[in-house]
């Protein structure tokens, strides 16, 4: 795999038992790239290695007073030096090539664990560690493997050159070969503190990460708060930690550095020493004390690749570790091995067996929650991207379990809208150019979503100037447009895929009533014998659906129009208006007249045809609102 060639057509499907385990399954993958390196890494330092021969021919041939042989030790010191330059030259190219190519295998995998599991993955894993592991961590990773095939070109090096120096000289060669061996093994015992600073170094950094983010998504919060100095305290104290524990670490690794320095230093002065007292005493020659010489002084080269291995090791270790946590989350428990549903499109009524909720087909329904929070895990429930256990057994759609279902089949059949959703930078154009039925239009979708305005306010920052909306450019997250702006342009984004089952959750809290009624008019009239789940507490949508259940503390106990719950369901009605009314309550908040016959039934028990209500209703307890405009 050369880098002109990613993205890999399929990053494969990784070993995330352990992050050892993770990091041989990379190798495994680039075993072409790391041999191809390893033969530009052995040419590169057995050209080092002989380099002293060719000076040690050299210095005895001037003794001698031999021409010949001072030709022939020039021509060898230019082959080496040739062999030094393409050796190094092609070892970086590939060595670089299997870092990058790693790098982006890793970053391949991360992104298709993040589309199938959504927003669950925040929810599963901290924030802060999956931006650690989708960038530092997958340049250290990328180290590992990089300098792994380094390493070994040296260790083979070194092997052959200690029996070289055996065999051409056993008096000093047998001396290098017992030391240079102590030399690489010196540093293992202080690896382990090594690694475990360096551990605490990223464990203080990836919380300082996640705190940087948090800080920064609620930064409209805080200053409305007051809260910035308190958080910003918090930050300081956090980074103030990185750095005390990044200096631990580098204290460690420079005293690693220091011994790698010193011993072999008292290896060559030894060599040196001894090695002059043969010569003195005619044992052997002076040529060949150089070549020794030489050999151990070029022989701290490769012995460099211990040091590095050991770091490049003692840092991506945990980050593999980190990496194949993330990996390793399932979109489910559930895994199905019967076959024969990859192209299953099931229809039908969706039913939550974990809340009784029953989404007749073909109807709009609208779900009231009293907790946001559980309103979010409700509808992530509702489009099976929660994991799914024994007591939240999975939802289904046609009386078929979503878990069922291969991935790509579960999100065609059911979209969830979350409350925030993101637009993604591009032209208006791009944002709609998404897999569809083809059934609904960008135009239609877009009317029905009440993006009158925002068409006329995109009219005005065209590309080209040529007065098209669809043309116009659309910044990172849609920073440019108004909170509300934003909001229906997502909403005609999910109208124009259209799917069997669209889930919307709070889809209209940042625009104003008005364009609230029109916009439930709409979705009702575009998704005509369509699903469509809409989470909201606002009385101007629920008075649109079909029909509309109420849940409370995870169990669907009411059902009905909206007007018939008003008039009989308590809790209800102090969810939906904002009013207390204590007379006459269970502890469900509902009415015996008002409980939900059947609803916990499943979905056997089918839909009641209903009346669509448009009497006028109430009107929010809270007053209308404008739509906020929010700038970036």
């Amino acid at each position: 795999m050369q880098i002109r060639d990613l993205p890999y057509p399929d990053p494969g499907i990784p070993d995330v038992r352990s992050g050892p385990r993770f990091l041989l399954w990379l190798g495994r993958n680039q075993l072409g790239g790391q041999l191809t390196s390893l033969a530009w890494g052995l040419l590169h330092q057995l050209g080092i290695a002989g380099l002293p021969i060719g000076a040690g021919v050299a210095v005895q041939a001037v003794i001698d007073r031999s021409g010949s042989r001072l030709a022939l030790a020039g021509g060898l010191i230019a082959l080496f030096g040739l062999a030094i330059t393409v050796g190094d030259t092609m070892l970086h190219r590939t060595a670089i090539t299997n870092w990058i190519t790693a790098a982006a295998r890793l970053q391949q995998l991360l992104a298709r664990k993040t589309a199938e599991l959504g927003s669950a993955l925040t929810r599963r894993v901290a924030a802060g560690e999956v931006v650690a592991v989708s960038t530092g961590d997958v340049e250290k990773i990328g180290w590992f493997v990089e300098a792994l095939s380094r390493f070994l070109a040296a260790v083979i090096a070194i092997v052959l050159i200690c029996v070289g120096l055996v065999l051409y000289l056993p008096e000093l060669g047998l001396l290098v070969a017992v030391g240079v061996p102590v030399l690489a093994l010196s540093v293992l015992p202080l690896l382990p503190r090594a690694t475990q600073r360096a551990d605490i170094q990223r464990e203080k950094a990836g919380r300082a990460t996640e705190l940087a983010s948090d800080t920064v998504a609620g930064l409209r919060v805080l200053r409305g708060i007051g809260g910035e100095e308190l958080f910003l305290g918090r930050y300081r104290t956090a980074s103030q930690e990185v750095r005390e524990a990044a200096v631990r670490s580098a204290r460690m690794w420079a005293l690693i550095s220091a011994i790698q320095v010193l011993l072999p230093g008292v290896l060559l002065v030894t060599v040196v020493w001894y090695g002059a007292r043969l010569a003195l005493d005619g044992q052997i020659e002076v040529g060949a004390l150089v070549t020794v010489y030489s050999a151990v002084t070029l022989m701290l080269f490769p012995l460099r690749h211990f040091e590095e291995i050991a770091m490049a090791y003692s840092f991506s270790r945990p980050s593999a570790k980190r990496a194949a946590r993330v990996l390793s989350l399932e979109r489910t428990a559930f895994e199905d091995e019967r076959g024969g549903l990859a192209e299953a499109r099931p229809t039908g009524d969706l039913y939550d067996p974990a809340t009784g909720l029953l989404a007749p087909s073909g109807l709009l329904t609208a779900v009231v929650c009293g907790d946001p929070d559980a309103a979010g895990r409700l509808a992530e429930r509702l489009g099976g991207h929660a994991a799914q256990t024994e007591k939240n057994p999975s939802v289904l759609l046609g009386g078929v379990a979503l878990d069922d279902l291969p991935l790509d089949s579960a999100r065609a059949s059911v979209l969830v809208q979350d409350k925030d959703p993101v637009l993604l930078s591009g032209t208006l154009a791009e944002l709609l150019d998404i897999p569809a039925s083809g059934a609904v239009a960008p135009s239609a979708a877009l009317t029905a979503a009440q993006c009158g305005d925002v068409l006329d306010a995109l009219v005005l920052a065209s590309v080209d100037g040529s007065g098209d909306p669809m043309r116009s450019r659309i910044t990172e997250r849609g920073r440019s447009l108004s909170g509300g702006q934003r909001q229906r342009l997502a909403l005609a984004r999910s109208l124009v895929t259209d799917p069997e089952v669209l889930v919307l959750d709070e889809p209209t809290s940042a625009v104003d009533s008005h364009t609230e009624a029109r916009i439930a008019g709409g979705v009702k009239e575009l998704r005509a014998g369509r699903t469509t789940v809409v989470f909201a507490s606002s009385p101007l949508l629920l008075d649109h659906a079909d029909r509309v259940v109420f849940v409370h503390e995870g169990e669907a106990v009411a059902v009905g129009t909206h007007r018939e719950l008003l008039a009989g369901a308590t809790g209800y009605r102090a969810v939906v208006t904002r009013e207390t009314d204590e007379a006459g309550t269970d502890e469900a908040g509902t009415d015996d007249a008002a409980a939900a016959p059947g609803e916990a039934d499943g979905p056997a028990a089918g839909a009641e045809e209903t009346e669509d209500v448009m009497a006028p209703v109430p009107s929010r307890a809270a007053g209308a609102t404008n739509e906020m405009e929010e700038s970036a």
